[in-house]
């Protein structure tokens, strides 16, 4: 395990969405109000592996309407108009996590990828991680660190896969 400075990301406000919510709709909607009235906000980090859970084609498509809630949400309420530099870091299910999984893996890639060419001119970046299914929570955490740290400035347009199981 790679041990990240104390101070990594000392005076950094992130945004977390995803599986860390109860109630994907109303929590959006209250995101979105709660972005508005802090904008300083200067990255969104959206788990999207709460929603998709078991998988099917349900989940894929609550799994995906949730990531681009919430992206839009922070985004319009906090990034976009802030005039600094911002980032967008989606994390998507786990490989193996059920059915339809695999595409909602490849569908938060090209989530990333089409927001680190679109939203560019908004100096906004947007990568996406791939956990293995057998990839610890620790893993991640640190890659998110990274991907928020000025280190990670620059990479946008980006899939990082841990673990190849």
């Amino acid at each position: 395990m790679t041990i990240l400075r104390d101070d990594l990301l000392a005076g950094r406000a992130v945004a977390l969405a995803g599986s860390v919510q109860s109630g994907p709709v109303r929590e959006l909607l209250l995101a979105a109000d709660w972005v508005r009235e802090r904008a300083s906000v200067e990255a969104l980090v959206h788990d999207a592996g709460g929603a998709f859970g078991e998988g099917g084609q349900v989940a894929l498509a609550a799994t995906l309407e949730a990531a681009w809630s919430a992206v839009a949400a922070v985004a319009n309420g906090a990034l976009i108009g802030s005039g600094k530099p911002g980032k967008i870091v989606l994390i998507a299910p786990r490989a193996g996590a059920g059915p339809h999984a695999e595409a909602a893996r490849s569908a938060l890639e090209n989530l990333a990828r089409t927001l680190s060419v679109e939203w560019a001119r908004y100096a906004l970046t947007a990568t996406a991680i791939w956990p293995g299914a057998s990839t610890r929570a620790g893993e991640i955490a640190e890659l998110v660190a990274f991907l928020l740290s000025p280190a990670g400035d620059y990479y946008s347009g980006c899939r990082f896969e841990l673990g190849r199981d």
